[in-house]
């Protein structure tokens, strides 16, 4: 059998920001449901309203979790609602403490550790677009018109349904336009729904506050957005798991990456 060939793939940039930003986005999801448990309750509202509220996870006097999702009420005992309090018992609480940083139920402390990762993710996406424009790699990461005919090919490619991706060069088009939404959508929205959740920023900004329906609706768009980048975050995991998880992980480590068969650069 012929040995593909080897290529560096990712700078030491790339791999660094790449890790900070994985590991940050960990902590703020972490973080995030700690600062959720303290009012476990999302409302399509400017402000709190019990009859517009999309969610909510409360505990009845019988210690029985109740998750309430558009008004249809699921028992959700000992996962959400009543469930582990982070020092060995269980109490009434939305998340569980394993799920939480830190695990015991503390706003405060999980307003200072959601701060400060928020700033390490800022940071190294800012560092990681800018370095990406000044040697030309984020100009790869951008979907173009071009692009969106070959989008549909290449998830019946993923989908087994095809024998070949549709031609194209280091990024594939389903890639491209996730990292184009993530990067130039999604988190923008992220931390602009943040900030507007702030009495201060709301204070001297409050149009922007305003645009997103409120601080209750901007609390709403924020826990979406946090899941909509859970879910690319798990797809992006499959995808790698799925294609290669080994040399993936080489490529993001070291930067070197062995060529596939058909693709040439890989997913």
């Amino acid at each position: 059998m012929a040995q593909r060939a080897t290529v560096y793939r990712h700078s030491i940039t790339t791999r660094l920001t790449h890790w900070a930003f994985f590991l940050a986005f960990l902590a703020l999801i972490s973080s995030g449901l700690q600062i959720f448990n303290a009012a476990p309750y999302l409302d399509a509202s400017d402000k709190s309203n019990p009859a517009r509220r999309v969610l909510s996870i409360d505990s009845t006097d019988a210690h029985a979790g109740i998750t309430t999702i558009f008004g249809h009420r699921f028992t959700t005992t000992g996962i959400l609602g009543y469930t582990d309090d982070g020092m060995g018992g269980k109490t009434d609480r939305a998340f569980p403490g394993w799920l939480t940083i830190p695990s015991y139920q503390a706003l405060a402390d999980g307003r200072r550790w959601h701060f400060f990762f928020a700033w390490i993710m800022v940071i190294s996406g800012l560092l990681y677009v800018i370095l990406g424009l000044l040697r030309g790699d984020l100009l790869e990461l951008i979907l173009r018109p071009a692009d969106i005919p070959r989008i549909l090919p290449m998830q019946l490619y993923y989908f087994r349904l095809r024998a070949d991706p549709p031609p194209h060069g280091k990024y594939n088009p389903l890639q491209k336009l996730a990292y184009t939404s993530v990067l130039f959508i999604f988190a923008p929205l992220m931390i602009l729904t943040g900030l507007a959740l702030s009495p201060s920023f709301d204070a001297a900004f409050h149009p922007i506050t305003a645009l997103f329906g409120g601080r209750q609706f901007a609390r709403l768009w924020h826990f979406v957005l946090m899941v909509i980048l859970i879910g690319f975050s798990a797809t992006h995991i499959i995808l790698v798991a799925t294609t290669g998880v080994i040399n993936h992980l080489r490529s993001m480590i070291t930067g070197w990456y062995r060529l596939g068969v058909h693709d040439g650069t890989g997913i």
